[in-house]
């Protein structure tokens, strides 16, 4: 008699069926997170109502998400993997462009970028709870945009030869960086009544030489 054929294993791989079964959770936390997202707004739907939609516990949710910032990322991680490769290809083959130009063209793509993602990528940006916001330099958006803004400021500061005291890079980086958020953003556009490419354009002026 063999033993094998008459008591099959009911899990041959247990570990296979782990991370079946992790990835399913996180598709369901990931359509029940989109779904509140899109009915309700980030800011208004909680951790507890996600797992609520999703059918898990809470402990499930938050084994895999510690906050509601990590659970933004990972929905529009895929999207931002774009930006950048955008933003890449763009700089690539526009070598010879003057730095300024290609800084504009890069602050353009964020602001697109921005205006079509806005509810995730606040998500992003928030600190996961109530009042709390992240530390930018945890922020992976903003370190990436941090390095490309630096470098081309480098770029501006070696063709520009006038002498005498100049902002350092990094922190022009750091200032473009703060108007660019979203509260600054929202503010300019929603309050003070400024179109996306009047934002881009006065950002021009403030950052960028006159050509």
């Amino acid at each position: 008699m063999n033993d094998a054929q008459d008591n099959p294993s009911p899990n041959p791989n247990p570990a296979r069926a782990e991370r079946r079964d992790a990835a399913e959770n996180r598709q369901r936390i990931l359509n029940a997170a989109q779904k509140l997202f899109e009915l309700q707004g980030v800011g208004q739907v909680s951790m507890n109502q996600i797992a609520q939609e999703a059918q898990i516990g809470p402990g499930t949710l938050y084994r895999r998400y510690r906050n509601k910032s990590e659970l933004c990322l990972d929905l529009i991680k895929d999207q931002l993997v774009l930006l950048f490769d955008d933003i890449d290809a763009y700089l690539e083959a526009n070598r010879q462009e003057p730095p300024s130009r290609r800084l504009r063209e890069v602050i353009a793509l964020f602001l697109r970028f921005r205006e079509k993602k806005a509810q995730l990528l606040t998500g992003v940006e928030d600190g996961g709870a109530p009042g709390r916001t992240r530390p930018r330099s945890q922020s992976p958006v903003y370190e990436e945009l941090h390095r490309q803004f630096a470098g081309l400021f480098d770029e501006l500061a070696a063709a520009d030869g006038r002498s005498g005291p100049r902002p350092d890079s990094v922190f022009k980086a750091d200032i473009l960086l703060t108007a660019l958020t979203r509260d600054a953003y929202l503010f300019q556009r929603d309050e003070r009544g400024y179109a996306p490419e009047d934002i881009l354009n006065q950002l021009c002026l403030i950052f960028l030489p006159a050509e």
